[in-house]
């Protein structure tokens, strides 16, 4: 495959702690991302921070990129759209895993619409290439069947207003995956449609910043020595 394009917002020296991977929506491209990505880089300055293109020439933007086409796409066919591109999305996720020297563990995927539905796809992998999942303004292509990685979490932020992808998308997500005992949160925002809101992107730093994984929750018998480690 081919290098992805994208566009580096923050290359910490000598070495990055974690990689954060922006994704965005359909007919848009990695520039739309400049500004989440510096929210992420303020908050995060151990962090490398990457706006990634996706691979497509957009059919609806002239200069904009597509992971898939949404042109006549039904809720059959988006499936099986999402599944012909997720290996070059995983792909792209791991260039940028050797490129920062940060592991699965240390990645998390930020994803707005189109880039959100591939983030999550990636999540519902036995073995996904990344701990947290950030989707924004998005919705998973099926619903996952069966529970997550337990090394995943998924946050999904969502604008009530949303009138291209309805808010009800990310309660159906929430729903299943509370049901599978999956890691989560959900937030779903009043009076915010289809775009990177200030207050969804301030949610989506605060994700990473305050949000601490359920698989470091201390368990009985264990020692504060063991997690710090982990």
């Amino acid at each position: 495959m081919n290098q992805p394009q994208a566009l580096i917002l923050q290359q910490p020296s000598p070495k990055a702690a974690q990689l954060i991977l922006l994704f965005h929506g359909v007919g848009s491209n990695a520039q739309s991302l400049a500004d989440l990505g510096q929210a992420y880089a303020q908050a995060f300055p151990q962090a490398m921070v990457v706006a990634v293109d996706a691979p497509h020439p957009s059919e609806i933007a002239p200069g904009g990129r597509q992971w898939f086409s949404v042109t006549g796409v039904t809720e059959e066919n988006r499936v099986e759209r999402v599944d012909a591109v997720l290996p070059a999305f995983e792909f792209a996720v791991r260039h940028w895993q050797e490129r920062s020297g940060v592991g699965t563990a240390g990645t998390a995927l930020v994803g707005f619409s189109q880039g959100a539905i591939m983030a999550l796809a990636a999540a519902l992998r036995p073995e996904p290439v990344a701990a947290r999942v950030i989707a924004i303004g998005g919705r998973f292509a099926r619903l996952p069947e069966a529970p997550l990685h337990e090394g995943s979490t998924l946050h999904l932020l969502h604008g009530k207003a949303d009138a291209v992808m309805p808010y009800s998308h990310a309660i159906d997500g929430a729903m299943r995956l509370k049901a599978l005992g999956t890691d989560f949160t959900a937030d779903v925002l009043p009076f915010i449609g289809h775009e990177l809101h200030p207050d969804l992107v301030e949610l989506a730093v605060e994700k990473l910043q305050q949000h601490v994984p359920a698989r470091l929750w201390l368990q009985p018998g264990e020692d504060n020595s063991a997690k710090d480690n982990s």
